[in-house]
């Protein structure tokens, strides 16, 4: 494996790649072009400087990971690394200690006006009278965002006696009750605070969320803490709150554009500017630094995503048993793609049993990455993307095992279309003692039959001697089967019947004209898995 650190990180970063053995680890000093380092790598490593687009990585052949040590991801393209079928990674919450402290710090620099008396100090005045201050304590704070830092914020002001209010549609009332936090609507949580501190993300929803409109609503005097976003903030409806009193003071540690040239914060009093330096601490880069060394080294060993912004994150445990039905599906979409029927315009899944309480969003792209398999560059990151991009709808379905039915079921259907119409096919499996993909159904037909190795998919009339002819011509051709599954139409005695025989390397193509020349024979399709 070989690992590009584009920019500088810790030692003991460099240390979890430096200690797997026969990995390469090139450094931000021993960088002297990106796109040549990049070239043959197979995960880069950025902060927040480099700049990583779409020409960045067309340079990068090889590329499976990109880990960015800190939380925003601006400066990467991820929509690039989707399509190219890389994953993004970020580390939030590694630095969730020191923001929230910085937080807590620039409350405590607002409410004792601590900018100012130390500027008139330095000025060499004495303004004890004009420098009363506030306490935090019994103060309200509102917290919009709970998330690792948002509540770590909550954790450290409950120590200085303020009241908890939050907005936080995505956690639980639990988690809220725990942190000693009242859930209230984000127009509730303007109107009450005292002290407002923003730790959200950015979205569509959030962009300019502190505007003019929003500002009015709150209390007259509240403060404003913003360490989170820049770009939730829209900066002139917040600069005229300060001047006309509705908002006592602010405190921003970010920008709309950083570094900002000009700013209408520039000048006001009543406002601290920081230059984005909450996570910026020792402790806090080590800790994002070694995170993400530790996220990308084990997606790299053992597949398993986490904190990627492109893809649902899985624990360990969760990707332990996600992954052999990944597997499962992704040889049931190279099985079926082998039996051209048309043109695809839509793939169907559908889980049943304990498969369908789990994340299966990289399931459904193992599905697509089989089908679409012989396209260059789809894997499981951007199937359903490219999928997206050729036109092909995707349809899932999830249930629940009910009592005593049966185990863990993935469903694949393809629909396609032709000269001749429409028509789907579809085949069903499951996994077998936790880690054998076996095929259990295929176009209707019960069939159980192993989903590896080279298959032979025979359709016949079901008359007596076809197995016996089909025996007979794979004999004579030293061809050795080391599985023969059978499957009847409507459970026997109908016009149909089907074989998958699991056979010892491939028949030669005058072997799969023999079987289809035998009468009862309607057809023949090999498949390699």
């Amino acid at each position: 494996m070989k690992i590009v650190l584009a920019e500088k990180v810790s030692p003991a970063t460099v240390e979890v790649f430096a200690a797997e053995a026969g990995w390469q680890v090139l450094t931000h000093d021993q960088v002297k072009d990106l796109p040549a380092a990049v070239k043959d790598a197979d995960a880069l490593v950025v902060r927040s400087a480099v700049q990583v687009d779409d020409a960045l990585m067309a340079a990068a052949e090889k590329l499976r990971v990109i880990g960015r040590a800190g939380v925003g991801v601006d400066n990467i393209d991820a929509d690039a690394a989707t399509r190219r079928g890389i994953v993004v990674m970020n580390t939030p919450g590694a630095n969730a200690v020191a923001v929230a402290e910085l937080t807590l710090g620039l409350m405590v620099a607002l409410a004792r006006q601590v900018p100012r008396a130390t500027e008139t100090m330095h000025a060499g005045k004495w303004e004890k009278k004009s420098l009363q201050g506030a306490e935090l304590r019994g103060k309200k704070l509102g917290i919009l965002g709970l998330g690792r830092i948002g509540l770590e914020v909550a954790r450290r002001a409950r120590s200085f006696g303020m009241e908890l209010v939050g907005h936080d549609p995505f956690v639980s009332a639990s988690i809220a009750r725990e942190n000693a936090i009242r859930l209230v609507g984000a127009e509730e949580l303007f109107a009450e605070a005292d002290y407002l501190t923003l730790h959200v993300g950015l979205t569509p929803q959030t962009q300019g969320i502190i505007n003019a409109a929003t500002l009015r609503t709150m209390k007259k005097g509240v403060r404003i803490v913003n360490c989170a976003r820049g770009e939730l903030v829209v900066e002139k409806d917040l600069a005229e709150a300060l001047k006309s009193g509705q908002v006592a003071g602010a405190a921003l540690d970010v920008f709309e554009k950083e570094p900002p040239k000009e700013s209408p914060f520039f000048g006001l009093p009543n406002v601290i500017l920081t230059p984005h330096i909450a996570g910026s601490t020792a402790e806090a880069q080590e800790a994002v630094g070694v995170q993400i060394a530790l996220q990308v080294k084990e997606y790299l060993k053992s597949g398993v995503v986490q904190n990627a912004v492109n893809l649902p994150s899985l624990t360990h445990e969760e990707f332990q048993e996600l992954a052999p039905y990944m597997t499962l599906a992704e040889r049931l979409g190279t099985f079926l793609a082998q039996f051209p029927r048309g043109t695809i315009d839509s793939i169907g899944i559908k889980y049943r049993g304990r498969v369908a309480e789990l994340k299966t969003d990289l399931v459904r792209n193992a599905a697509i990455a089989g089908v679409l398999g012989h396209l260059e560059a789809v894997n499981r990151i951007n199937a359903a993307s490219i999928a997206a991009e050729r036109g092909i709808r995707l349809h899932e379905e999830k249930r629940e095992a009910s009592a005593g039915g049966a185990g863990s079921v993935v469903q694949l259907t393809l629909h396609t279309t032709g000269g001749t119409g429409t028509a789907e096919i579809a085949a069903s499996g499951a996994v077998l003692h936790g880690e054998q993909p076996r095929l259990l159904r295929l176009d209707g037909i019960d069939i159980e039959a192993p989903l590896q190795g080279t298959l032979l998919a025979i359709r016949n009339h079901d008359v007596p001697g076809v197995i016996g002819r089909i025996g007979t011509i794979l004999g004579e051709h030293k061809i050795n089967i080391a599985n023969f599954a059978l499957g009847r139409a409507n459970g026997g005695g109908g016009a149909t019947a089907l074989a998958v025989l699991q056979i010892d390397g491939e028949a030669p193509e005058a072997v799969i004209q023999k079987l289809r020349a035998e009468p009862a024979i309607t057809g023949v399709r090999q498949v390699t898995l």
